[in-house]
């Protein structure tokens, strides 16, 4: 798939406000800090286009990003900020649930861990819930440049044991700063929303 054409399209905390169109979608979902904007905008060959917070838990709403009316990035909002209210955090589950919840457009969850730690109770989760789901989901380990190389397999060991992740479903080591990761996880895509093809040219 080559995206020739990246753009921000809206913001919507209720589905009312989601697009109204038949697009396929991915959405990205992880803890706050994880970096769902960093992936975002490496994927796509954008320094910008998703915001990066300069303070975690920022992130209240979903972000929809169009690429070329063919496909839909969406970014949902960061989870388990210890920094904010029950309340918040509560309003922010409900925006989440409710979006993989009744979105029939959604293709695949790509799932953030940050590889550096042992995944938290609020990953675990996540994780119990989109696979009671039965939505197609890939598990990334993001910051893989932070770690050694050879910390990487036994940092992929405690993700997968701690979420207790099924034969065939091995957590992606990735970095966005090395774009390490980046065309695995276009093959993905491609394997539920496309026909195969190329990570997206530089713009």
């Amino acid at each position: 798939m080559v995206i020739k054409n990246a753009k921000y399209e809206l913001t919507a905390v209720k589905p009312e406000q989601y697009p109204v169109n038949t697009i396929p979608e991915v959405a990205f979902v992880g803890r706050s800090n994880v970096g769902k904007s960093s992936i975002i905008n490496s994927l796509l060959n954008r320094k910008n286009l998703a915001r990066v917070g300069a303070t975690p838990g920022k992130t209240q709403q979903i972000n929809f990003y169009n690429l070329d009316d063919m496909l839909y990035f969406v970014d949902l909002p960061g989870y388990g900020y210890a920094s904010v209210s029950k309340e918040k955090k509560a309003s922010w589950g409900k925006i989440i649930e409710t979006y993989l919840n009744t979105r029939s457009q959604l293709k695949l969850i790509v799932m953030l861990v940050d590889i550096r730690h042992t995944p938290t109770k609020d990953d675990q989760l996540m994780h119990e819930w989109i696979r009671s789901r039965n939505i197609p989901y890939m598990v990334v380990a993001t910051k893989s440049d932070k770690i050694s190389r050879s910390q990487i397999i036994g940092r992929i060991s405690d993700i997968s044991k701690t979420l207790h992740l099924q034969e065939g479903i091995k957590p992606l080591p990735y970095s966005a700063e090395k774009k390490q990761g980046v065309e695995q996880v276009w093959e993905t895509i491609d394997g539920y929303v496309g026909e195969g093809g190329d990570a997206p040219e530089p713009v």
